[in-house]
């Protein structure tokens, strides 16, 4: 049990900077806002200049990316509204899957379990990011077309137990349907690369995580209907649409940049169209064909991990769904009866209690929102609030980076990313990879501390922490 700061919202926690291309909103705590890169600034000018905008924010793990920052919301009306892949990036569909167990944290209190658990992990989940994933037996066209309705039904384990299934129902969006002619554009060679990769995590900052839980005391009641309990094992999990987002990324940047060129528009740092372009169109089919990549990439990732646990914990161990969001992508919202036309590029959507989009069974008390830390640190599971509505309901989607990743490898030693595991001692957060320098440059002291962003998001109004979850174990992809 842990109480939290828990306060009116508090307009430290939020600015309004006036820049010569129009305003933008920031959520931020003092410490975190003067601590902000003068080049986060510069890139919202730029990216305020897009036509027809309504409105544009970041979030407190706000950091400078290609072409615009992560940690960035930007809102247009549908009806005349523009789209942008610089400002939903390159990995489409990245986020969020969180799964509980039938484990407590005294279950695997011993490290010699944890590390014999990760080695099962390992054998069913290629961590390498050129390593092909154990699901070939699935087709591609099916999981792009339909999403996690694709699959064949033996990846589908609740689904012989519909009255208790989770996997189609407690998620953000099993499903995107657009115009499947769309996918003929992309060349054969992408799909067999994505094909390839399915249920793999890729590297960088993806993860899959073992935690435990102690659950907020203000916020207990959400967390009991949400199935939680203190102690409780769960399974974290970051990833994205790997090859297939990659490459609807880079070919409708391709044609929204000749789109640009041809009318006299072209940026290099910014790639953006109207919704009503025919460059524009195709980008948005696809990008929704990577969203169904992503989610059952992720699904796929989570399956993979329970076998492993079944492997060394018993057939009696149970892995059920919690939530699986998404924090990169563009799509349709409608707020205060206006449909909009809503990006959010490592933004997570918090929606409180009875609002309509929430998935059924979380709406009566809002879903869970899913925020990872770094290496070594706490993440959260929070709920949004009312006061979410400001801000387009978005809140940050984790810790931010501090350090490139050069300058990381430059400035952290292994001794210090060992201090941070707490290797050697019984509370070591147990890795996969032997050689800490090859994943250095994800070590905490890359990141911002996660902490202050959650007190910026909670003293804001936008969302309340229901869960802190304390890493156990780590599956990091290279």
């Amino acid at each position: 049990m842990f109480t939290y700061n828990e306060q009116q919202p508090n307009e430290k926690y939020y600015r309004k900077v006036q820049l010569p291309a129009g305003d933008l909103h920031v959520f931020a705590g003092d410490r975190l806002f003067e601590a902000l890169d003068y080049k986060v600034f510069d890139m919202a000018n730029n990216n305020l200049q897009i036509p027809n905008r309504l409105y544009m924010s970041y979030t407190p793990d706000v950091h400078v990316g290609v072409g615009t920052c992560i940690g960035t919301t930007a809102v247009w009306e549908a009806a005349n509204g523009y789209v942008s892949p610089s400002i939903v990036g390159s990995d489409i569909g990245c986020g969020m899957r969180v799964h509980l167990t039938n484990l407590h944290r005294d279950d695997l209190q011993e490290v010699k379990l944890r590390r014999k658990l990760v080695k099962a992990i390992e054998k069913l989940l290629p961590a390498e990011e050129h390593a092909r994933g154990h699901f070939s037996d699935i087709r591609l066209e099916h999981v792009l077309r339909k999403g996690l309705h694709g699959l064949p039904k033996k990846y589908i384990p609740d689904g012989y137990t519909p009255k208790k299934a989770t996997s189609l129902t407690h998620v953000e969006h099993s499903k995107f349907v657009f115009d499947e002619s769309h996918l003929d554009r992309l060349p054969e060679m992408y799909w067999h690369r994505s094909h390839r990769q399915l249920g793999t995590l890729g590297s960088g900052n993806h993860f899959a995580e073992i935690q435990a839980i102690e659950i907020h005391e203000n916020n207990r009641a959400v967390a009991e209907k949400w199935g939680l309990r203190d102690g409780q094992i769960i399974v974290m999990i970051h990833s994205g649409s790997r090859a297939w987002g990659g490459a609807v990324s880079q070919y409708g940047g391709s044609e929204i940049g000749k789109w640009m060129r041809r009318t006299g528009t072209a940026d290099p740092r910014l790639i953006f169209a109207p919704l009503d372009s025919e460059a524009a169109e195709a980008y948005v089919h696809l990008m929704y064909s990577a969203l169904n990549y992503a989610v059952t990439n992720r699904h796929l990732i989570a399956y993979a991990i329970r076998e492993a646990f079944r492997d060394v914990c018993g057939s009696k161990f149970e892995m059920t769904t919690l939530y699986d969001l998404m924090h990169n992508y563009a799509w349709e919202e409608t707020h205060g009866g206006t449909p909009l036309f809503v990006h959010r590029k490592g933004a997570t959507r918090a929606l409180p209690a009875q609002h309509p989009d929430n998935p059924e069974p979380y709406l009566a008390t809002g879903h869970p929102a899913l925020i990872p830390g770094s290496m070594g640190t706490s993440s959260y599971l929070m709920v949004g609030q009312p006061g979410g509505e400001r801000n387009y309901y978005s809140i940050c989607h984790g810790a931010g980076r501090i350090r490139s990743r050069s300058a990381t490898k430059r400035l952290v030693t292994v001794d210090q990313f060992e201090s941070s595991l707490r290797v050697g001692t019984a509370d070591e957060i147990v890795v996969n990879q032997r050689m800490l320098e090859s994943i250095i440059d994800e070590s905490p002291q890359a990141y911002k501390d996660v902490d202050q962003i959650i007190e910026s998001v909670v003293g804001a109004g936008l969302a309340s922490v229901v869960a802190k979850c304390k890493p156990l174990a780590s599956i990091k992809g290279v």
